[in-house]
C-alpha cells in the first residue's frame, strides 16, 4: 500500500492518487479511470469541447483507455469507437500491428488492428486518445497504427499530461500530473 498520494483535480472530481516507484529513481501518481464511472463521464464531457470538431472516428489502446473512448463516442454522439489490441487474436482478419514501449508497461508489446477496424480507419479524420501521455511512447504508437491502416490523426488527447508531456503544443489535455522522486 502506498504511504504518498497526490491530489488531483480534473473534468471537477477530485481524487487521491496513489504515488508508487515504478524505477529505482522515478515514482508516478497511480491514475486509473477503469471504473470510475464519474471521472470517466466528467473527463469524456470537458474533453469533448477540446477535441477538433471533425473528428470521425476515436482510437485508443487498450485497456485503460476503453471507457474514457466509449464516453467520449457517446458524448460526441459517435455510434463506435476502435480498440488498438495488444495482442493479434485468433478471428482477427488480416491484421496490422506496431510496437508499443510505455513507462507503465513492463518491456515491449504490440498494439494491432483488425480489418474492419482498419477499413473503419481508412480514409477518415482520428483522435487518438489515451488516459494519460507521459513519455508519448503508445500516443505515438497509435499514430503509426492509424496512419498504417489509412486514418488521417487529427488530434491527440488525454485526460492528464504526465511530466514533460505537459509542455508539449501537440497534445490535448484536461490537467497536468507531475512525476516524482522514487523513495
Amino acid at each position: 500500500m502506498a504511504d504518498r498520494y497526490y491530489r488531483l483535480k480534473v473534468a471537477g472530481v477530485t481524487r487521491e492518487l496513489p504515488i508508487l516507484n515504478v524505477t529505482d529513481t522515478l515514482a508516478i501518481a497511480g491514475f486509473v479511470m477503469l471504473g470510475d464511472v464519474e471521472l470517466v463521464e466528467s473527463c469524456a464531457r470537458e474533453i469533448a469541447k477540446k477535441v477538433p470538431r471533425e473528428t470521425e472516428i476515436i482510437l485508443t489502446a487498450e485497456t485503460k483507455g476503453i471507457p474514457f473512448a466509449a464516453a467520449l463516442a457517446q458524448v460526441l454522439g459517435q455510434k463506435r469507437y476502435v480498440v488498438a489490441r495488444k495482442s493479434v487474436k485468433a478471428y482477427m482478419e488480416n491484421p496490422i500491428w506496431v510496437k508499443d514501449v510505455s513507462i507503465t508497461t513492463e518491456g515491449e508489446q504490440k498494439l494491432c488492428l483488425d480489418g474492419p477496424d482498419i477499413e473503419r480507419i481508412k480514409g477518415h479524420n482520428v483522435l487518438l486518445l489515451d488516459d494519460v501521455i507521459s513519455t508519448g511512447g503508445s500516443i505515438a504508437a497509435l499514430r503509426a497504427l492509424c496512419e498504417q491502416a489509412g486514418g488521417r490523426v487529427i488530434g491527440q488527447a488525454a485526460a492528464l499530461a504526465e511530466g514533460g508531456a505537459a509542455e508539449r503544443e501537440d497534445i490535448i489535455y484536461l490537467e497536468k500530473l507531475p512525476l516524482f522522486d522514487a523513495q
